[in-house]
């Protein structure tokens, strides 16, 4: 157990004569930075909160934190899910939106660099202005990039194009002691010792602060379609998956869904896009599959391939949406699914389990068949590309929280055994926080989170940065 100093009045002066950007202390700190996107892990106030410009400035806070052992952490957007962005320890919090400029295109490398703060959503309008594409693309778009880099967001078109981790070439970044350092490189290949920027990706805040971010970008797609199929039986729905993928036709993003989470999206966003009922056959789950290519023929040459997979495999129709408009409102309530949970449940928790994908429609089948022993409902979707999937414990019966943490918290622990059984693993994009900590250290066991904890302690001897998250100090 670490013993952390407390800030004080001299201590909020130094930082005050360190940095270029405005302080706020006590009850100046805005209630936003209290909590991240999941209220059950809690809230805590940050004892300040320093607005960074530059690297400078984190690198300053950071010395005078590590010299006072006083506890410091580098929020962004807040839209995590495990509580890796609030700062149970107190102490100081970095506000990273702070630096937010797009610095520079380099077209001839295919790589932009920009600082940490600027928003996934930004990013990604900029490039598809200059004919680009920064193709990670995790659900919530207003999230930072050095968020987005720190748990290794994947998002829907991973299945194809890969995660986050694929298109970071190099980072500017600041060691707990302050020293300012680069990991990584333009060029798109290296076997130069230990791969430091590989340690900081999914590191989630705790080896070091992101200051700089040399980013991967792709020419963008000429021809995008997307395909809604609806399917009467939830485990053909998602056993056609695997033979859809190896069938040669690289799809973009293949998502699932069921009946009630498309059902309770459609009612937040007030549109209806995805058909309950065809010729008398109602439909109980769905798959969204998205293709992109150089030009619109190919792509129907693949579709036509497609669709006779899905129909040869209990598919109840194929609808295509080949319009800018169609494919953006086929993905509304894809979009929206997080929104619409958060809108009709006052309690909520949530997992994004990875199980390999001729794995997923038995285990979709034994977390809803596990469910049943609980009190509250539980709402399944996600990548069947990647057998990432978001499974959400949800109860609106407020004055049975106890009950509600006490029962999820066995509910995860048998499905969190289910996939490790699988072969599968905790989290595949939106981290371990606070929130999965006693879940990480169960299932992956002494080894390697020695492992982890040593790492940790490599890069931060005194365990000031963003502590208690991932892994504890003992």
């Amino acid at each position: 157990m670490n013993n952390y100093n407390q800030v004080t009045d001299e201590i909020i002066e130094q930082i005050k004569s360190s940095v270029s950007g405005k302080v706020y202390v006590g009850d100046e700190v805005s209630e936003d930075f209290y909590q991240d996107e999941m209220p059950i892990y809690g809230l805590s106030e940050p004892d300040v909160l320093v607005d960074v410009h530059t690297a400078e400035d984190v690198s300053a806070v950071l010395k005078i934190c590590n010299e006072n052992k006083i506890p410091v952490l580098a929020r962004g957007a807040g839209t995590g899910l495990v509580g890796s962005g609030v700062a149970i320890k107190h102490g100081v919090m970095l506000n990273m939106q702070t630096m937010n400029k797009i610095l520079e295109y380099d077209e001839e490398n295919m790589v932009v660099r920009v600082q940490p703060g600027v928003l996934l959503n930004d990013l990604a309008q900029d490039c598809l202005s200059k004919g680009y594409l920064y193709p990670p693309d995790p659900g919530e778009k207003f999230a930072t990039l050095g968020g987005n880099v720190s748990t290794n967001a994947g998002g829907m078109r991973a299945v194809k194009y890969g995660t986050t981790r694929d298109y970071v070439r190099s980072m500017e970044v600041v060691l707990p002691n302050g020293e300012i350092t680069k990991f990584g490189a333009v060029i798109s290949k290296s076997s130069t010792g230990y791969s430091l920027k590989d340690l900081m990706i999914g590191s989630e805040g705790t080896l070091g602060v992101i200051t700089e971010l040399t980013l991967k970008i792709v020419p963008n797609p000429n021809a995008t379609i997307s395909l809604i199929v609806p399917f009467e039986d939830l485990h053909e729905c998602i056993s056609t998956v695997p033979k859809l993928l190896n069938s040669n036709l690289n799809p973009q993003a293949i998502e699932f869904m069921e009946r009630n989470i498309v059902l309770a999206s459609e009612k937040y966003i007030g549109k209806e896009t995805f058909p309950k009922n065809i010729d008398g056959v109602d439909a109980n789950a769905y798959l969204l599959i998205t293709f992109d290519g150089d030009d619109e023929d190919s792509l129907y040459e693949d579709i036509e391939k497609a669709a006779e997979i899905l129909t040869d495999n209990g598919a109840i129709d194929v609808l295509v949406a080949d319009t800018p408009n169609q494919i953006k409102d086929a993905w509304a309530a894809r979009s929206s699914f997080l929104e619409a949970i958060e809108s009709q449940h006052k309690l909520l928790d949530e997992c994004d389990v990875v199980v390999p994908i001729t794995e997923i429609a038995d285990y979709i089948e034994f977390v809803n068949e596990a469910a049943e022993e609980y009190m509250f409902d539980v709402k399944s979707f996600g990548h069947a590309g990647d057998g990432n999937l978001h499974i959400y414990t949800l109860s609106n019966e407020e004055d049975k929280i106890d009950q509600f943490k006490d029962e999820v918290n066995e509910f995860m622990y048998v499905i969190y055994k289910k996939a490790y059984d699988l072969g599968g693993k905790l989290s595949g994009e939106h981290g371990v926080g606070s929130g999965k900590i006693n879940y990480l250290r169960d299932f992956e066991g002494g080894v390697n989170t020695g492992l982890m904890r040593g790492i940790k302690k490599v890069f931060d001897p005194n365990m000031i940065l963003n502590p208690d998250k991932i892994i504890t100090a003992e």
